[in-house]
């Protein structure tokens, strides 16, 4: 994936939607298993955003910046935001 954003309107306590990230996430996990790759998902993320990543995602700290989902987390993204 390549630079997740939200937009200003939709950032903090008073943001209009609720779980967009998430599910542009798991339409990126969706893809992967689309294509043949068991659903891993490889980003880069803000230093801040990496523990939020790791506990609402299921995403591993591959370090640095870097951040993976493997087939496991991406299942559970996709059956929650894609109801098959």
């Amino acid at each position: 994936m390549n630079l997740l954003e939200n937009a200003p309107f939709n950032i903090g306590r008073n943001k209009l939607y609720e779980g967009v990230a998430g599910n542009l996430v798991a339409f990126a996990c969706k893809l992967s298993f689309q294509y043949g790759f068991d659903g891993f998902v490889a980003f880069t993320a803000k230093t801040k955003l990496i523990n939020h990543y790791e506990e609402s995602l299921g995403a591993y700290h591959f370090g640095g910046h870097r951040m993976i989902l493997p087939t496991e987390s991406s299942k559970l993204l996709v059956e929650k935001y894609f109801k098959t």
